[in-house]
């Protein structure tokens, strides 16, 4: 069965290995003139759509129940205006850098200043949500999206390729993000998708917890000010589960997850008053929460659904201490977040 707000007009094509049994579907065109393609894949319990726009994360629904457990949108010229940010892979470097400047091997970057008119956030018009990805393979559990950064392009160096992997198995879901450069730069992507699984008006009622002993502090402009606290105590202890009331405490922080990189963790269960429980597990070493109080769907209201984003630590090229996120030459970054569902 085909869930509600899946795609129709639904076109196979195969094409080798490359384009096995893939269900791809026109999506739109962008302002510019670009075509957007779906891509849907299947599992026994699970149906996501994949845009070639931003590598966004479109909708995933789960056997069972009617409504997609993220927040997207039917209309292309959504996630190009107000939804830029919704079910969006952002890179290179996700969450904010301060002064939109930083220094790497001794040499000063500057960057767009898109915010509070004085740091980077998100890249700037240079991210990744920006651009339309090739559709490099995909089949009916599979699909791999493609991207490549020219040196200097909003102020980031390096040729850069980047690669997106989301794959559905069961009642989970996996994207792993794969990047390469030909000279020294920095990199930290995520996948920004905003999650409701009551498909209720707001997140008011889900319970939330997150296995983070410590928080980065934040200025008034969100922006980690190098300092870390304790959750223990606070608003934001969220270890043994809790279920906040949107906008009390304001959520735009990135929980401390681990000091590197590591294997792929358990780390955030978020549970809807309906039952579904969605655990996200990451390689990554924090986790950046959002309570959408700006980040409003066409003819909805704020506090819609929360934004999980597992990360690198914010701002960690003007951190001294912060995780580094640093890409050279001859590595090979490789970030990877499942979310699964339980229960069902």
């Amino acid at each position: 069965m085909t869930p509600a707000g899946a795609p129709g007009h639904l076109a196979t094509l195969k094409c080798g290995d490359r384009m096995s049994d893939a269900e791809i579907t026109e999506f739109g065109t962008t302002a510019d003139g670009r075509p957007v393609r779906a891509v849907t894949l299947r599992s026994e319990d699970l149906t996501a759509r994949i845009l070639t726009w931003g590598a966004v994360l479109q909708g995933l629904w789960l056997k069972g129940v009617a409504h997609s457990l993220t927040l997207g949108s039917e209309r292309l010229a959504d996630y190009e205006g107000p939804m830029i940010y919704h079910g969006s892979l952002v890179a290179p470097v996700a969450n904010r850098i301060s002064g939109a400047r930083a220094v790497l091997d001794g040499r000063e970057l500057t960057f767009e200043k898109n915010h509070a008119g004085r740091m980077t956030l998100h890249s700037g018009s240079a991210g990744t949500q920006t651009k339309v990805w090739s559709l490099a393979a995909a089949d009916a559990r599979r699909v791999v999206l493609s991207l490549d950064l020219a040196d200097g392009e909003g102020g980031f160096p390096g040729n850069r390729h980047v690669e997106a992997i989301f794959e559905v198995t069961g009642a989970t879901l996996r994207l792993t993000i794969s990047a390469t450069t030909d000279r020294p730069t920095f990199f930290n992507a995520t996948n920004h998708s905003y999650w409701n699984l009551d498909g209720s008006a707001t997140w008011q009622g889900h319970q939330v917890r997150v296995a983070a002993e410590e928080r980065l502090l934040t200025d008034a402009e969100d922006c980690a000010t190098g300092e870390i606290e304790q959750v223990a105590g606070s608003a934001y202890d969220f270890r043994s589960g809790a279920a906040p009331v949107p906008g009390d405490p304001p959520i735009d922080h990135c929980f401390v997850l681990s000091r590197a990189r590591r294997a792929l963790t358990p780390v955030m269960w978020l549970t809807g008053q309906g039952g579904v429980t969605m655990e996200v597990a990451t390689t990554e070493p924090g986790l950046q929460l959002y309570d959408a109080r700006g980040a409003m769907r066409p003819g909805r209201a704020a506090y819609e659904g929360i934004a999980i984003e597992a990360q690198g630590w914010p701002d960690a090229p003007n951190q001294a201490g912060f995780p580094s996120i640093v890409l050279r030459p001859g590595e090979t970054i490789h970030q990877v977040t499942e979310w699964r569902f339980l229960g069902i």
